[in-house]
Parts: structure tokens; C-alpha cells; sequence
């Protein structure tokens, strides 16, 4: 009898499914790189300074039914209840035709943000419903695609109206003192370093001041008209922003109509489980004047090559990269995942359905206070009373929590009910119980037909909204069906083929990972439960901190920032902090590389941080020179050094511990930016080689989805001398050091509704399967650098000839000698089903291109092959064979329309359209090159009228 195997050695490690190329296309892939194995391939690219002698000390890898089991034990540990708390989120019932066709679908979560619009025409165009929805139901005529949250929303409003205010010089800032808690600390923590003056009051003080924030309704759930307050504010030169629920705008005069200049608030109660705080589309919306400031993503109708309607994102396109340091905002992304699912919700519902749900809403809180009679605290409102028990608060809380409802402690005399589309009379009965009224002496019928609502008539919406045929036109779910179906099949995501953009990191989000995230347990948790109710989400992130504070290096992190630019603001507060406690407050120079994510330079203004450029040398590293003469000059106030690492041009810089060395001589922090972190994990940590703080992409390391654009988490990680001025948040004193800056984000651990996705990433992995992860990443990129070279120069590379993650391919030779773009080569990709790389950054006219480690190498012979076809277009058009004028590649992307209809061109429409050869599983983008700065021109930013498609 044969020997028989271990059972160890029969299981089957999940990073073998999550890594693409097998054992046998590892060794192909090898022998093209010039190297004898991936340990020598790492070893030749990694500088030996920064190189790890030891593992990781994770969890031992597990399987996927373990991993799931696991995180089934603390999503035990959470109590979903009946949420009543209020403050900004509510319960809401999301349409299971929308949990399961959007946050479900990996057609929408694993696409990424649109830039290439003519493959995105599809969450375009539910981003354009969002930006309706918004627009329609605040009056004001341009919103955004969304923001982070509210809390954020409310702060950029605020750095807004700064800049739009430029006839006042004054610094204040005027806050309602009824807006949310969480809005006014994150408002304080983004006002402090940019020296603006914030002013709690109810009325407007007798000096100047920029600009007003006024909660409509308040938290307290008092409703008042802000009209008179709005005009006087106007009369004196100031801009006025209105933090609005958007439900109740279904009832209540919208912000527009009361005279605001813009409007902020969630889209979380119009489908978006709670989350225990996120990932909520936050929304913003702004008079027409202040559309060119709005900060953030913007949907815009343009027209594409034939004349036809198509979408693309307008105006602040990659803001950052192009403005840097004098970006209206850091936020280079959105929420577009939640964004779609809330524009969704609006579509399903109607005007009608969204009214009634309102109505519903409104008349259980009108009933609950009827009820509650002397009691009731709150005369006007919309969905939330406050209840006067002289003492009891704590045991009314604790009584209706017994009952499986969360209610509100404001102080010792004071409780808060909200109500939502979820409430019942049930629950409303439990509140009467728990304040000590005898229901059975309610007759709750005859108490509804008693109570009049408690809208005042001069804030009752009288207007329309939601006009557009859209959101009338899926009443039935076949319909609303096969709309998500029809918009998805426009687009273009991870689901289709592979996405190798440069810095973005598109890889496999798998079905395991991302089952959880509609567990009622993680979904159903309001971010300010008691503690007692969130047992298992404080165990998670306590596993994930930890497990992140040791693949990074660093002693603490804080998993509050909601996106990349959070993180990134939050690692420059630490460090402006640090300094001011040393008593060097002076120090406020933030050195950042030319090759620099466009995000650094806008986060550290905002950090109260002046920029100062370092070069980079003809390889793409830091030009050593330039930066000792940058410190030098700045020896006495540098602060902070913001470097990526491996280098945003992919290489892995050999001198990044002197670099770090310099820094730290001349008193200064280095921050090390975490987008890069996929090529360092199991082999190097950014805290041991000398970095101070970093923030991590955990939408592209960690595997939560881009969906589109958002969500993203990006937590911060310090070193110990940094963690006492991490974020911290004013309802969880959990949540972060007492001496902290304040938050960054609503919610005290941000987009906490994600975290399972990297906790079950890192289970399934272990140490071992992270490592093989970042081995197989680096491999596949210089692969594809191998295999391109010939015919795209590879503008950079480190010791070796090697890469690190990403390659950059330069095309300006070729443009400059045929006239062929990076964009008519972006858009050829097209053609061949692929989405291109990520275009012009960090150097115009090139192509940078991150294959990632779950892609296999048929996928990425598919790509090299396009690419080399595609040369060998560019080499027709060089020697005449097509004008430059037309070609396959100038008149990319060719659709269905186009090549069955009438053909003049000088090439074969079988090429146009076929040029890898015929396939059944060809996609078609449903229009061609989109023409931007037609859009730009002709700004029109919500749902344009059918007739505009009606030659499509």
C-alpha cells in the first residue's frame, strides 16, 4: 500500500485561488523576466537595506469555510436592534432586487472609477440618478456623484463657502448648535489647521464671518425655518449651507426654495445599511455659480464621436494630479457603490413611494409624541422627538433596550426617539412603555386620526421632484431588473477581464469576502449602539488593527478614515501635532516629490502644511541633491517628508532609508504613502525602514472593491511617538486617544460595514499566502515589462532592470512620431476588451500598468498581445498605410452602430471591430469616444430629457 498523504497536505489554501498564475505559468513567466525564482526575483528587486530577515506573526491561514465560521462567532457577538437612535442614520430597508443586483453584484463592486467614460456609461448613468435625486429633492441645480459622509460633506461645505466668500476676510464660520455631535467635531478638526474660527450659535454674531452651516432639521429633530437667517447671512456677504435630510425633503421646503448656496447631508436612510457607521454616500449640492468649486465627482452629459448623448465625469476629473496643492479639495474619489444603490432606491420608489415612505415616517413620530403628550419636548419636526423624564434617562434607554429598541440618552432628563421607514406601531408602543405611560389606555388608531402633522405650513414642500420618466418607469421588479441588468451590461469591470491600472491595484474581491457585508449583524448596527451591543465588531477591528500594525511595522492604527485622502489628512495631523506638543509649532513644511500622488499635496494643505517640491532624477527617484537643498532650506521648519513607496513611478527606490535618514537629521517625519503596499507585504515594513506614519488602501491591498469609485477605507498607522494624536471621536471614547485631534470621518471607525472584507482577507492568507501575493504581483509586472519593452520603452526601472508592481510604458516617442496619443491607444484597448491603464500619471503621454497578482497568464498574454498589435497600428499609421486623420486607432472605441452601419475608412471593419479575431464574448461599449470638453461647455449635470437618445 502506498504511503497515504497528510490531511495538512490535502487542504487547498484559498491564495491559490486568489493568486492567477499556477505553478507551471510561474515558471514560463520566470524564464521571460530572466530570473531563476520569484525569491531571487524579490531578492534582486528589493533593496536589501529594508528587506525583512523575519515572517510575519499572523494567524496561521485557514480555509474559506473556517475563516467564514470565524467571523460568523463575532458577528454573534453584535446585537442587531430596532434603531431609534437618530443622529444622522436611520433604519431603512434596502429593495433585495438592490442588495442583490448592486452591493451583491460583482459587475457593480469590482468596477472602478469611470475615467474611462465610454466603458462606464452604465454607473454613469445611476450616478446621474444620485446627482438628480440630490438635485431634485434640495432644489439647487448641481450636485455631486456623491461625497464620504455627512460629517465631511458639512466640512467641505464649510472650505467652500471660504472660497467662494472672497469679498470677506474674515475667518468665522457660523455652526448651527443643533447640527449632528459628529458634524460639529469633524467641522473643528478640518477648521483648527486652516484658521478658521468655528462660532456655536443660533444666531449670527455682530462681526463679520464667511459663511453658515444650519441643520435642517436639527438633531434634536426641532424643526425651523431658516429663510430669515439665510437672507441676513446673504445681506452681509456671507454663504449659507444647509445639512438637510433627504427623506425629509420629500416633505419639507427644499434648502434652494429657503435661499441656501449649497446643501449637505447622507443618502444612507434611501437604502444603505447602517454599518455601524458606513461606507453612506454623503451628498453635496450647490447653487450655479459654485458648480466649477463643487469638490469631488461630477456626472456630466456630453456627446461622443457620432453626436450621440454619453456620460462622462466633468470638470474635477483628477482635480489632484492636475492642481495639486491648490486642489479645491484632497478627496479624489467617492462613494459610488452606496451612491448607485441610493439613486437606485429613488429609482424603485418613484416620487410617489419616496413621498409616502416619508409620510409613513413622519406620522409615527407625529403619533409617538401625541402619545407621549406633556411629555414630548419637540413641537415641530420631522421624524425625531425629544422626550422630557426628569432623571430616568438612562432606565428608559435600558427599558426600551430590553425590548430590543435603541433609543437616545441626550443627559440625565432627556431621551431621543427617531423614527424610519421600519418603525411600527409596535415600536412605538415600546418607547410609551419604557418613558412609564399604560398603553393599554392608547387607542392608537383614534390618536392617529387626532393628530395633525407637526410640519409647519411654511416648510411643507409644495413643489414636484423626481420628474424624469426614470423614476417612474420601473414599477414592477422584471422592469427594475432588467434596467440594473442593462446599465451593468454597459460597463466595463473586474468581472469581465482584467483592469490593469497602475497605483489602483484591481484584484480579485472574492465572493468569501464579501458575503458578510450583508450579514445583519455587521449591517444592522447603528455607529453609536451601546458597546455591549457591538462586542463583535470591537473584537474585529481589534484583530484587524493589530494584524495591520504588523504587516505595516507600525505600533497602533487607527481604522476611522473612510478613503485614501482621509488617511492621508489624519498621518499629517499626527505629525502637525507631534510638533506643536515638542513645542516646534513652527515647523509646517511638507516636502513631497514631484512624482507624488496629487492627494498628498492637497491633504497637506489642508493639515495647515505649506508644500515645497522635491525633484526626481532621469530614473524616477528622489533627486538626492535637490532634496538635501530642499532641507537645507527648510532645516528649521521642516515637518514632514511625504514619500510612496515603492515610488509612484514603480520602483523600488534603493536609497529610501537614507532618504528617510535626511529627514529624520533635520527633525522632520516621514510619511510614507501606503498606496504601493501590495509590493512590499511579507517582505518589508514601511515603520521598520524608517517611515513614521502611513496610510493604507485597504480598497487595493486589502481587497475591498473600488465599486466604481468608492468604498474605500484608509486607515493610518503610526509609530508609537505619533499614536496619542491619532483620530479619536466625541460618542466612542474607544475609538481613539483622548489627546487625539478629533475625527476625520462621521462615524467612529468610518466605513466599519467593509472591515469584514480585509479581516477575512488576512485569515485566508496568513503570512505565507501574503507573501506568495506580493511575489506573484511583482513578478506579473515585470512579466508584462519584459514582454512590452520592445515595443513601449518602460520609462523607469530600479536595480536590474526590474519593477517593483507597476510599470510605466512611454508612448511620447510615438506621439511625437505618428500623432497617436496615450488616449487613441486607451481607447484601441477598447476594442480588444480590455479597460486601459491608468493614463498620463504620474508622467503625461505614458501608460502605467499594474497587472496585480490575481491575474493569470493566459489574461496577461491577452494584454501584452492587444498591446502588441496595437504597436503594430501605430507602425501602419507611421508608414502611411492610414491617414493619421483615420485609423483603427483615432477612431477607437468602435461600437456595434458603427460597424454595421455605412463604412468609408480605409481599414476592413472586421479589424475595427474584431481586431483579436472574432468572439462570441466580445464586449461592445455602447458609444463612442466621448467628446470632454463639450461636456465642460455645455455643463448639464442630472437626467437629461429621453428625446436626447432618441437616435441611439
Amino acid at each position: 500500500m502506498t504511503d497515504r498523504p497528510s490531511l495538512a497536505s490535502l487542504s487547498t489554501p484559498f491564495a491559490r485561488r486568489h493568486i492567477g498564475p499556477s505553478a507551471a505559468e510561474v515558471s514560463t513567466m520566470l524564464d521571460v523576466v530572466g530570473q531563476p525564482s520569484v525569491s531571487a526575483l524579490l531578492s534582486a528587486a528589493i533593496p536589501a537595506s529594508i528587506r525583512l530577515e523575519e515572517g510575519l506573526d499572523l494567524p496561521a491561514a485557514v480555509s474559506e469555510a473556517e475563516a467564514t465560521a470565524a467571523l460568523r462567532a463575532l458577528a454573534a457577538r453584535n446585537r442587531p436592534m430596532t434603531q431609534m437612535i437618530g443622529l444622522g442614520y436611520s433604519d431603512t430597508i434596502t429593495p433585495p432586487v438592490i442588495r442583490r443586483n448592486v452591493l451583491e453584484s460583482p459587475a457593480w463592486y469590482t468596477a472602478y472609477t469611470p475615467y474611462q467614460p465610454e466603458i462606464s456609461q452604465g454607473r454613469l448613468e445611476a450616478l446621474l440618478n444620485f446627482q438628480t435625486v440630490v438635485s431634485d429633492l434640495t432644489g439647487l441645480p448641481v450636485a455631486g456623484a456623491s461625497l464620504l459622509d455627512e460629517a465631511t460633506a458639512a466640512a467641505e461645505a464649510m472650505t467652500l463657502a471660504r472660497r467662494a466668500a472672497k469679498k470677506i476676510r474674515s475667518n468665522v464660520f457660523v455652526v448651527d448648535p443643533d447640527v449632528h455631535p459628529q458634524t460639529l467635531a469633524v467641522l473643528r478638526t478640518r477648521a483648527e489647521p486652516l484658521g478658521i474660527s468655528l462660532v456655536v450659535s443660533s444666531s449670527l454674531p455682530e462681526s463679520e464671518f464667511f459663511g453658515v452651516l444650519v441643520q435642517y432639521p436639527g438633531s434634536s429633530g426641532m424643526l425651523r425655518d431658516p429663510s430669515s437667517l439665510i437672507s441676513e447671512a446673504h445681506s452681509r456677504g456671507a454663504l449659507v449651507a444647509v445639512a438637510a435630510d433627504l427623506l425629509g425633503l420629500c416633505l419639507l421646503r427644499s434648502p434652494g426654495s429657503l435661499g441656501a448656496d449649497i446643501a449637505v447631508g447622507s443618502a444612507q436612510r434611501f437604502g444603505v445599511p447602517l454599518g455601524f457607521g458606513g461606507p453612506h454616500a454623503g451628498y453635496m449640492s450647490v447653487s450655479s455659480g459654485l458648480a466649477r468649486s463643487l469638490p469631488g465627482r461630477l456626472v456630466g452629459v456630453s456627446r461622443d464621436a457620432a453626436g450621440a448623448p454619453a456620460y462622462r465625469l466633468a470638470l474635477q476629473t483628477r482635480e489632484q494630479h492636475i492642481r495639486r496643492e491648490k486642489a479645491t479639495s484632497n478627496i479624489c474619489t467617492a462613494q459610488v457603490l452606496l451612491a448607485v444603490m441610493a439613486g437606485a432606491y429613488a429609482v424603485w420608489h418613484g416620487p410617489e413611494g419616496l413621498k409616502q415612505i416619508a409620510l409613513r415616517t413622519h406620522r409615527m413620530a407625529a403619533v409617538l409624541a401625541a402619545g407621549l403628550g406633556a411629555a414630548a419636548q419637540t413641537e415641530t419636526f420631522f421624524d425625531t422627538v425629544r422626550v422630557s423624564v426628569p432623571g430616568r434617562a438612562s432606565e428608559v434607554v435600558a427599558t426600551a433596550a430590553s425590548a430590543g429598541v435603541n433609543l437616545l440618552q441626550v443627559d440625565d432628563d432627556t431621551v431621543g426617539v427617531s423614527c424610519d421607514e421600519t418603525t411600527t406601531v409596535e415600536h412605538l408602543r415600546v418607547v410609551w412603555t419604557a418613558v412609564g405611560l399604560d398603553v393599554t389606555a392608547l387607542d392608537v388608531p383614534a390618536l392617529d386620526v387626532a393628530t395633525a402633522d407637526a410640519i409647519p405650513a411654511s416648510l411643507v414642500r409644495s413643489d414636484a421632484f423626481l420628474g424624469h420618466p426614470v423614476f417612474s418607469e420601473h414599477r414592477s421588479e422584471t422592469a427594475m431588473l432588467r434596467y440594473l441588468r442593462r446599465l451593468s451590461d454597459r460597463d466595463y469591470a473586474l468581472d469581465r477581464g482584467m483592469i490593469p491600472l497602475g497605483s489602483c491595484t484591481m484584484k480579485l474581491n472574492a465572493t468569501t469576502e464579501m458575503e458578510p457585508v450583508s450579514w445583519p449583524e455587521f449591517a444592522n448596527i447603528h455607529p453609536f449602539a451601546p458597546e455591549s451591543q457591538t462586542a463583535g465588531y470591537t473584537a474585529m477591528i481589534a484583530d484587524l488593527s493589530r494584524w495591520l500594525a504588523e504587516v505595516t511595522g507600525y505600533d497602533e492604527v487607527s481604522l476611522q478614515p473612510n478613503a485614501g485622502s482621509q488617511g492621508e489628512f489624519a498621518g499629517l495631523l499626527a505629525i502637525r501635532a507631534y510638533h506643536r506638543d515638542r513645542g516646534e509649532a513652527h515647523r509646517d513644511v511638507c516636502l513631497i516629490p514631484s512624482s507624488a500622488h496629487g492627494t498628498n499635496a492637497a491633504s497637506a494643505v489642508m493639515a495647515g502644511l505649506r508644500v515645497a517640491v522635491v525633484a526626481c532624477d532621469a530614473d524616477g527617484n528622489v533627486d538626492l541633491a535637490d532634496l538635501r537643498a530642499q532641507i537645507d532650506a527648510h532645516r528649521d521648519d521642516l515637518a514632514a517628508l511625504m514619500v510612496t513607496y515603492p515610488s509612484t513611478h514603480g520602483v523600488y527606490e534603493q536609497t529610501i532609508t537614507e532618504v528617510c535618514a535626511l529627514v529624520h537629521d533635520a527633525g522632520g517625519q516621514v510619511y510614507v504613502d501606503g498606496a504601493n503596499l501590495n509590493a512590499l507585504l511579507g517582505f518589508a515594513k514601511p515603520g521598520k525602514f524608517g517611515a513614521d506614519v502611513s496610510h493604507l488602501n485597504l480598497h487595493k491591498t486589502f481587497c475591498i472593491p473600488h465599486g466604481g469609485g468608492g468604498p474605500g477605507i484608509g486607515p493610518v498607522a503610526v509609530r508609537s511617538h505619533l499614536a496619542p494624536y491619532l483620530p479619536n471621536h466625541p460618542l466612542r471614547a474607544d475609538a481613539g486617544p483622548a489627546t487625539g485631534p478629533g475625527p476625520v470621518s462621521a462615524a467612529p471607525w468610518g466605513s466599519a460595514g467593509i472591515l469584514p472584507v480585509p479581516w477575512i482577507y488576512l485569515r485566508l492568507m496568513g503570512a505565507e499566502g501574503l507573501a506568495a501575493a506580493t511575489g506573484a504581483a511583482v513578478l506579473a509586472a515585470n512579466y508584462v515589462a519584459a514582454r512590452l519593452r520592445d515595443s513601449f520603452p518602460v520609462l523607469y526601472a530600479g536595480q536590474g532592470g526590474l519593477v517593483a508592481h507597476e510599470c510605466i510604458l512611454d508612448l511620447r516617442p510615438l506621439t511625437k512620431s505618428t500623432g497617436v496619443t496615450v488616449d487613441d491607444v486607451a481607447k484601441r484597448l477598447i476594442d480588444y476588451g480590455f479597460h486601459a491603464p491608468t493614463m498620463s500619471f504620474p508622467v503625461a503621454g505614458t501608460l502605467m500598468v499594474e497587472p496585480t497578482e490575481s491575474e493569470d497568464l493566459a489574461e496577461l498574454d491577452r494584454f501584452c498581445d492587444a498591446m502588441i498589435a496595437i504597436r503594430a497600428e501605430i507602425e501602419s499609421v507611421a508608414a502611411g498605410t492610414w491617414p493619421a486623420d483615420d485609423n483603427p486607432l483615432v477612431n477607437a472605441p468602435h461600437t456595434a452602430a458603427m460597424v454595421t452601419g455605412e463604412w468609408d475608412h480605409p481599414y476592413d471593419r472586421a479589424l475595427g471591430a474584431f481586431p483579436s479575431g472574432r468572439s462570441a464574448d466580445k464586449y461592445w461599449p455602447p458609444v463612442r469616444r466621448i467628446d470632454g470638453a463639450f461636456g465642460d461647455r455645455n455643463l448639464v449635470c442630472s437626467c437629461p430629457a429621453p428625446e436626447a437618445f432618441a437616435s441611439i
